[in-house]
């Protein structure tokens, strides 16, 4: 690769990354708390890009002078011209394929179309995963919910209590959970669902609640949905999928951060 793609390039994802890890952008590839690490590779990245375009450009400028004048030494007189053959036919293949400029585009699409977070495309193709928590296997169970109604719940709490916890604290009980839309396998099904990760987006899982009752929103929007759970048998495995059957279902703006 040219010396000079090399360098556009470094420029190109060091300030791509320092657009993304200044504004709340970064949220939707990483944990909240890589954001200081991002922030300094994107710095290094720039700084190392434009010292090396500002190098290679002052030895550009140095390199040209110093070969004419060794030409015409040579010559006895001024530096000859090369005709277009000798010259390479206008072009230097040593210095490489004009096609490398080409990796440029996808990290300067980065400045002008940023990928949206994960949403139900990816939530479809996950498994649901409500792994056995260790209040499930402590003689003192799980703690008691807290008062309220309805009771606003992170779509794991909801999980892990309707899956493992026996005494059933949901039974009756209003509840509100904010997520995305993902449309189920067959017709009229439904999820309101989280994508969680545990560093970036590459390592990300579904959390999915299947909701009856209310017609499933348009897909991808998010909502936050009231109701209660719906008994339906999807208890003590890990691979099970709690229902909850809706009262109302409102469309609400994206949050900040949304991963779980």
């Amino acid at each position: 690769m040219r010396r000079d793609v090399q360098a556009v390039l470094l420029i190109l994802i060091g300030g791509a990354l320092l657009r993304i890890s200044l504004t709340d952008m970064y949220l939707r590839y990483v944990k909240d708390g890589l954001r200081p690490a991002l922030i300094a590779a994107g710095a290094i990245l720039l700084l190392v890009g434009l010292v090396s375009a500002v190098r290679d450009g002052i030895k550009g400028r140095v390199a040209e002078p110093a070969a004419d004048v060794e030409h015409a030494h040579a010559a006895g007189g001024e530096a000859p011209v090369p005709a277009p053959d000798e010259a390479g036919h206008g072009h230097d293949h040593s210095a490489g394929p004009r096609a490398a400029w080409l990796l440029c585009l996808p990290v300067l699409a980065l400045f002008l179309i940023a990928p949206p977070a994960l949403g139900s495309y990816t939530a479809s193709r996950s498994d649901n995963v409500v792994a056995k928590p260790a209040a499930a296997n402590n003689d003192a169970g799980f703690p008691a919910l807290p008062p309220g109604d309805p009771l606003p719940m992170t779509l794991a709490d909801f999980l892990i209590r309707s899956v493992w916890d026996t005494a059933a604290p949901l039974k009756d009980r209003n509840v509100q959970l904010t997520g995305f839309v993902t449309p189920g396998k067959t017709a009229g099904t439904w999820y309101v669902t989280r994508m969680v990760i545990s560093c970036c987006a590459a390592d990300a899982f579904a959390r999915k609640i299947e909701v009856h009752g209310v017609e499933a929103p348009p897909t991808d929007s998010w909502v936050t949905v009231t109701g209660r759970w719906l008994p339906n048998g999807q208890v003590q495995a890990d691979d099970a999928m709690p229902a909850l059957t809706a009262t109302k279902v409102d469309r609400v703006p994206t949050p900040k951060e949304p991963y779980e």
